[in-house]
């Protein structure tokens, strides 16, 4: 890939990253309720996700889900109600306070529902499966080697896009005390069950255009 091209791709990165979307928000209202340590779980499972959708772009599997409307509005109204079920259990919460100690251990059962929870949200917005069927092939020199393309594409999304989700999970740690006092811990469950059933929503009536 010559320099020139892979700057472009890299504007293009850096636009899409700074944008924040449901893999962020999660991130930092997990920093909030539960600490940054349980964030980095929550980040895991969202950039796994996020490297699957590259690979089946990359390769061509992606476009089965983007060609196909069937299997587009599966992925999507799946994303939409997952989306929309944490928003519902934020705003049906009765939890007035949150205890954060960073300090406690994280039982394993909790570190794998910390990642699903990441790699659900991750993998719902079919979406992105068209963003990068579209953008791939732009970058891509058939005559270079593909292994080494595949690898300089997803790592040049991956740096950007670790950055952001660092900085909005430190953001929400940072935050937490003044966010979880006595009488707000309930006001923060309302925004964050209003966001996510909101981007539920937004997500449910995305098209493949």
């Amino acid at each position: 890939m010559e320099l020139q091209l892979w700057i472009y791709y890299l504007l293009a990165i850096l636009i899409l990253t700074a944008t924040p979307g449901p893999n962020i928000l999660l991130a930092m209202t997990t920093s909030i309720s539960s600490g940054f340590k349980s964030s980095l779980l929550v980040m895991i499972g969202g950039l796994t996700a996020t490297i699957v959708i590259m690979t089946l772009s990359f390769t061509g599997l992606g476009m089965i889900i983007a060609s196909s409307e069937f299997i587009f509005n599966i992925v999507k109204y799946l994303g939409a109600l997952y989306l929309i079920y944490l928003g519902y259990k934020a705003l049906t919460s009765k939890q007035e306070n949150y205890q954060i100690n960073d300090n406690n251990k994280i039982s394993k059962k909790d570190k794998i529902s910390l990642f699903l929870k990441g790699f659900i949200v991750g993998a719902s917005n079919p979406k992105a499966i068209v963003f990068f069927i579209a953008l791939f092939p732009q970058f891509i020199d058939p005559n270079s080697s593909m292994l080494l393309q595949y690898f300089i594409l997803v790592g040049t999304f991956l740096v950007p896009e670790i950055f952001w989700l660092l900085l909005y999970a430190h953001f929400g740690n940072k935050s937490a005390h003044w966010f979880l006092e006595k009488g707000r811990a309930k006001f923060f469950n309302r925004i964050t069950g209003g966001v996510f059933i909101g981007a539920g929503v937004l997500l449910s009536t995305s098209n493949r255009s």
